[in-house]
């Protein structure tokens, strides 16, 4: 009971508040007291009132703002000028060559010459491409002063096939070449003419091929077989492979090369003997390459071992392998220097390309090159113009040297009557002093000048045989606008030394004389037209000055020889 009157109590109280606070909301009236704010007043954006920019005045005494009119006093004038619609500037651009991969090449000219080029190349697929070239150069010759025939001919056919890989690369070609030559330089032209003709052929196979990411870096391996039409042959196999040998963090290229030669002449010149010989060559070539600011340093060796089959002898070679170079000012001045050497591997096939007029004859041996230092400096002058001038010293122990064979009093073959070269070996060491300046202007002029002086110093022969003492060189090209081309070459040989003997029954008769070839220079040119984007026409001149000098003892060359052709460029 008591409970329930203390709710009955309770709830008459709750009421009475209520009535109360309805009572004071409609009076509208607040009463003088304390008022606690249980929540504090958190302000609104929208709770801000905007101050106006201008703000209203109600001053009576504020003068009102005097209103301004403005007009134009404008007079019609007749005009007939209408403005050209703006275009945008553009820049001239240059119309794209467009590039062939094929060519063919015909010219003919004086003294019966006829020279021939075709150049092909198909891509079978994005990664592979067959290609082949094909080329013949021929004269009658028509020396004047000479009673023999003194014709050439040069006919060369190659063929390759390539595939890229997307981590290696290669390639494999194949060739023949045939060449005819005629020993025309007999000292007396006056006696009986007889048959002077000689050939040589030529056959090739080989390839190369590069890794990527690799130890194996790319390789490379070329087999060749050179004879001619006097019973003579040469086999040469060449193997080289380049490595890159990782060691405490860095790197150690290495070049490694096999090289094998062998081939037999059918006589030697003063003798009815076969003459054989061999030579099996085995290298490796380590280097290691630092590099601190300007500063680059190569260090290497170069270790060789050779084998001679005919002698049955052996022996071990080792060549510094050091350059280095240096900027003393950006690309403006490098300096750069070295020493190095190696065993240089002689082949008739080599001496037959340098002197066709060789005798098939030959011994062959390899040079021994203790050392090749050399010093120099190499930079710009200007954006178009840079320079090179550097200064050798070679050390080379059983150097070839061509050398005019004696007249046999009792010649059998059509090359004993002094009119062939031989090679004999000698201990030389050369000093040189070179220099080449190249000119470079819009791409459109090139021009190249080289000269290079030489002093030689020999054990056992009199003296450097056919060595010149100046050999000079200038090459131009120059692009005339879009159609016209034209340039020139420019060979300058300085006096070389060749010995002259007769020999009958192996004793000399009277003493060898020494003979001075004259210096000679050989002016070459060329222009042409380009009719359009495929085909051109063209004309060159060759020994304009019309000298008439020897190239090699009693072997003049013909005078000024011109010739006229064209060139088409085609795709399949």
């Amino acid at each position: 009971m008591k409970s329930n009157f203390k709710y009955i109590v309770l709830t008459i109280l709750s009421l009475n508040v209520v009535l109360s606070f309805a009572q004071e909301q409609q009076n509208d009236s607040i009463d003088a007291g304390t008022v606690n704010v249980v929540k504090p007043y958190t302000p609104k954006i929208s709770d801000a009132f905007k101050i106006k920019e201008t703000p209203s005045l109600n001053d009576s005494t504020t003068a009102k703002k005097k209103e301004i009119t403005y007009n134009i006093f404008s007079i019609p004038v007749a005009s007939t000028f209408t403005p050209a619609k703006g275009k945008a500037a553009t820049v001239d651009k240059e119309k794209p060559v467009k590039l062939y991969d094929n060519y063919a090449s015909l010219g003919v000219g004086t003294y019966t010459t006829i020279l021939g080029e075709v150049y092909l190349n198909h891509a079978l697929s994005n990664t592979e491409r067959v290609g082949g070239y094909f080329s013949h150069h021929s004269s009658a010759g028509d020396i004047e002063g000479i009673n023999f025939d003194n014709n050439f001919s040069e006919t060369g056919l190659n063929a390759h096939y390539s595939q890229k890989l997307s981590d290696l690369s290669w390639k494999v070609e194949g060739g023949f070449k045939l060449q005819s030559y005629n020993w025309y330089g007999l000292p007396d032209q006056d006696i009986d003419v007889f048959d002077v003709d000689h050939s040589f052929y030529t056959a090739n196979l080989g390839g190369h091929i590069n890794f990527e990411d690799a130890i194996i870096e790319n390789g490379s391996v070329l087999y060749r077989r050179f004879g001619d039409d006097q019973d003579s042959g040469e086999n040469r196999f060449i193997l080289t492979s380049g490595f890159e040998i990782p060691v405490s963090d860095e790197l150690v290229n290495a070049e490694v090369t096999i090289d094998y030669i062998s081939g037999s002449f059918d006589r030697s010149y003063f003798l009815n003997e076969e003459l054989n010989y061999g030579n099996f060559n085995i290298g490796i070539a380590p280097s290691y390459q630092m590099k601190q600011d300007d500063l680059t340093v190569s260090l290497g060796v170069n270790l060789v071992y050779l084998n001679d089959s005919e002698a049955n002898e052996s022996k071990f070679f080792i060549y510094p392998n050091i350059t280095a170079s240096y900027r003393l000012v950006d690309e403006l001045m490098i300096a750069y220097g070295g020493i190095t050497g190696g065993l240089i591997q002689n082949s008739y096939y080599d001496f037959a390309q340098e002197n066709p007029f060789v005798s098939p004859t030959l011994f062959i041996a390899p040079t021994d090159q203790i050392y090749n230092a050399s010093i120099g400096l190499k930079g710009k002058l200007s954006n178009s113009l840079s320079y090179n001038i550097s200064g050798h010293y070679v050390s080379d122990n059983n150097r070839a040297l061509f050398k005019s064979n004696a007249l046999l009093g009792t010649a059998e073959k059509n090359y004993q009557f002094g009119n062939s070269l031989g090679v004999v070996y000698d201990d030389v060491d050369t000093f040189s002093i070179a220099g080449e300046l190249n000119v470079d202007i819009n791409r459109n002029f090139k021009l190249t000048m080289k000269a290079e002086y030489f002093a030689y110093n020999t054990e056992a022969e009199a003296e450097a045989w056919n060595l010149p003492d100046i050999e000079a060189s200038l090459f131009l090209d120059y692009q005339i606008d879009e159609h016209w081309f034209a340039g020139a070459n420019l060979f300058f040989v300085g006096e070389r030394k060749d010995q002259f003997a007769i020999e009958q029954s192996f004793f000399p008769v009277g003493s060898p004389q020494t003979i001075t070839l004259d210096s000679f220079f050989d002016v070459n040119a060329h222009a042409g037209y380009k009719i359009n984007d495929q085909l051109s026409v063209f004309a060159k001149a060759n020994n304009i000055a019309n000298q008439d000098y020897q190239r090699w003892l009693n072997y003049p060359v013909q005078g000024i020889q011109f010739l006229a052709g064209a060139t088409y460029q085609f795709n399949f």
